[in-house]
This record gives structure tokens, C-alpha cells and sequence, in this order.
């Protein structure tokens, strides 16, 4: 097998974890293109023969252009026009506290999350993770962890469901607890 069809590999089996190393650094919009970017990258590369571990190269290439990226947005934002200093100090402002606001919205929702995976059943909860963190099959969850695949299969619905009813019930309650300040202070 030539060595451009081994990096194909293993980018096809790769492909969800650059995905998950890239939304450490770039917003979840740019995720896909950034992975996309890296697979075209990867084949427009001269000396694929000369790469003795793919899979470094690969995440390597993913996060240089992640990063470039970031870079690439930080120098747009920084450019103004003359006398757009007020209106581009107000627009940031007004970013600044939107992206402060969904960072914490994600993080109370990642943090929702991990309880309701925590209230799981242990062996539930293992294969849960397993299928929805780490994006394994459920034949190869089930070789994992000695279990038949319709057992994988029903712990990852049983997990959903709970997971789902938990998430509802504490985003419902969070809710509720946000507003109510607000309508005591227009009393």
C-alpha cells in the first residue's frame, strides 16, 4: 500500500478526533473547514512518502491551521477605518460580552452534561461514553468490553433517554432560577 493511501487511512479514521482537537482552538463553525483544509493539505504534500508517522502528521497539520486561522480572524478584527474607533470599541464591546456569554452558556451545558453522565448506571455509563465521547462502534464497544452488540445497543439508548430526561430537567430549572431575578427586579 503506498504511503498516500495509508495517510487517507488514516485520516478517514481520524477524522471525528482532528475534529475534536480542532474546536479546542478554533469556533465550532470553522470546525469541518479546518479538518477539510487539513485532508487537502495533506494530499497536495510532495513528500507523503517521507512521512513516518501519519497520524502525528495529521493532527500536527490540523492544529497549524486551526491556529493560522485564529490568526488569519485576530488581524480582520484588528483593521479599522478611520473614525470607525468608536463604533469598532462598541461592536467589541458587544462581542466581547456575547462570546464571554456563550463560553459560559457552553461550559454550564458541558458541565449538565457530565452530571447527567455521572447519574448513569456504571456499565451504562461506559458504554456511553465509549460510543458518544469517543465515537466508537457499538461492534467495537461490545468486543471492548466482552458484551453482546444488542446490549451495547441498549445501554447507549437507555443512556440517552436518562441523559435526555436529566438534561431537560436541569435545563428547565436553570432556566426558571435565571428569569426569576429578573422579575423581581421589575416589581
Amino acid at each position: 500500500m503506498s504511503n498516500e493511501h495509508k495517510l487517507l487511512e488514516v485520516f478517514v479514521a481520524l477524522q471525528r478526533k482532528l475534529a475534536r482537537a480542532v474546536s479546542r482552538i478554533v469556533p465550532p463553525p470553522e470546525i469541518e473547514d479546518i479538518v477539510q483544509e487539513t485532508y487537502v493539505k495533506v494530499c497536495q504534500f510532495d513528500q507523503a512518502g517521507d512521512i513516518r508517522h501519519p497520524r502525528s502528521f495529521l493532527y500536527r497539520t490540523a492544529r497549524n491551521l486551526a491556529l493560522d486561522h485564529i490568526k488569519r480572524s485576530a488581524s480582520r478584527t484588528s483593521v479599522s477605518l478611520p473614525g470607525d474607533e468608536e463604533e469598532h470599541a462598541d461592536s467589541e464591546l458587544l462581542q466581547g460580552g456575547q462570546d464571554l456569554f456563550d463560553q459560559l452558556a457552553a461550559k454550564q451545558e458541558f458541565e449538565i452534561f457530565c452530571a447527567a453522565v455521572q447519574q448513569l448506571p456504571l456499565q451504562c455509563r461506559r458504554v456511553f461514553v465509549l460510543r458518544k465521547v469517543y465515537g466508537y462502534s457499538q461492534k467495537e464497544i461490545s468486543r471492548a468490553l466482552g458484551i453482546g452488540e444488542s446490549t451495547v445497543e441498549k445501554h447507549i439508548a437507555h443512556g440517552i433517554r436518562r441523559c435526555s430526561v436529566f438534561i431537560a430537567e436541569r435545563t428547565a430549572s436553570h432556566e426558571v432560577a435565571s428569569i426569576e431575578p429578573l422579575k423581581r427586579g421589575k416589581r
